[in-house]
């Protein structure tokens, strides 16, 4: 079968692999319909992991369920479905209290599994013609038959609800005032997911005018940090100096100083600081590594960050952070879209054949040509 394979530091190519077959009687095989290219695939494509060549991209797939394995009981061949980029396993101490983000089965030594993502277990990614899915009737959400709603639906396995986790990690209620530092797919998700909570206005911040157009086309009121300071821009203009009550980092450990292109990995979560009006919270889906071999500093490359801890303290501020624990949330986000409540693919701006992989992550990780989001079709 055809995959995205990574070949090194800004390269990746359409590949034969072999395809996946039933290895447990809890697995099925998805014949892949669609599959998105994540921001967080980009960390690797950099050589900012220590991913080595040959990992098959791909944690935000959904498709048809081809195989099943004798021990799948809720799903037959034909369903329709979305996997999480969670790995879970739905049974260990994690997993029960909700935490399915954090499985201790799926990935030995470490608190959790995801697709086709260095460090995330042996789980080959779904850029490809077909995946493989473990512990499928826990892993596998059924979605209507048909194509209708499918760039919408392929959202649920990652940034629809990492962008709700965002509000959820700050606590976001209606009426409430939120500031979202970054406006790539997340970003907008957490944006849209703060108006959708309620919020009364909500702020987003970035310099890429694509980005900072489909935030004000949601309601959101764009910031742009290439013209001054974010901070004064938001607290003195649209908040009477106070900030806001809330703060979400959609932007995570490459985010770059105001004025130039040079990274400052703490300069998102400063900002927020800063931001936030005293007792309020901050969300951090945004992703942060224990060890950066392209960090900026000695201290950046492992993982270690100069945070404004103390104008924290003094604030008062919550702080929430990690990735998403997809389940929590993606079974009421699918039936939003069903009742035509949220829309979530306003964030799509190129839907691709596989075989277009490698020209889609080079011109996404440039951020020209509106690319802002990419769903690709095997």
């Amino acid at each position: 079968m055809k995959a995205v394979v990574y070949k090194g530091p800004f390269t990746v190519a359409v590949e034969d692999v072999e395809k996946p077959s039933i290895q447990h009687p809890n697995d099925v095989i998805v014949r892949v319909t669609s599959t998105a290219i994540c921001g967080s695939d980009l960390h690797m494509y950099e050589g900012r992991t220590s991913a080595e060549p040959g990992i098959v991209f791909g944690h935000e797939n959904m498709g048809i369920i081809e195989d099943v394995g004798q021990g799948v009981t809720t799903l037959k061949g034909g369903d329709r479905v979305v996997m999480p980029f969670n790995v879970a396993c739905g049974f260990c101490m994690n997993c029960v209290e909700g935490f399915t983000g954090f499985c201790i089965t799926v990935n030995p030594g470490f608190a959790g599994g995801a697709y086709g993502y260095v460090a995330m277990g042996p789980w080959k990614g779904g850029q490809a013609e077909y995946v493989r899915v473990p512990y499928a009737d826990f892993n596998c959400l059924k979605l209507p038959q048909g194509n209708e709603h499918e760039s919408d639906f392929v959202l649920l396995a990652d940034i629809f609800p990492t962008g709700y986790h965002g509000c959820e990690l700050a606590q976001v209620r209606p009426g409430e005032s939120v500031a979202v530092y970054g406006a790539g797919p997340v970003g907008l998700m957490a944006a849209y997911s703060a108006l959708l909570r309620g919020a009364r206005k909500v702020f987003v911040v970035d310099r890429v005018p694509e980005r900072l157009q489909k935030a004000e086309e949601i309601g959101a009121i764009p910031v742009n940090f290439a013209e001054g300071d974010p901070v004064k821009q938001i607290e003195e203009q649209r908040t009477e100096g106070i900030g806001t009550d809330k703060g979400v980092d959609a932007v995570g450990y490459q985010a770059t100083a105001q004025g130039t292109d040079n990274e400052e990995p703490a300069t998102v979560l400063n900002s927020l600081v800063r931001t936030v009006r005293p007792t309020g919270a901050l969300g951090v889906p945004g992703l942060y590594v224990p060890s950066d071999p392209g960090g900026p500093d000695e201290q950046a490359k492992q993982g270690m960050l100069l945070v404004a801890i103390g104008r924290l303290f003094e604030k008062g501020l919550r702080m929430g952070t990690g990735q998403c624990n997809v389940k929590r949330y993606n079974r009421f986000l699918r039936d939003m879209i069903i009742e035509g409540r949220a829309k979530p693919s306003f964030v799509v701006s190129h839907e691709l054949p596989l075989d277009q992989a490698s020209s889609a992550y080079d011109k996404f990780d440039k951020r020209i040509e509106g690319y802002t989001k990419v769903v690709l079709h095997p």
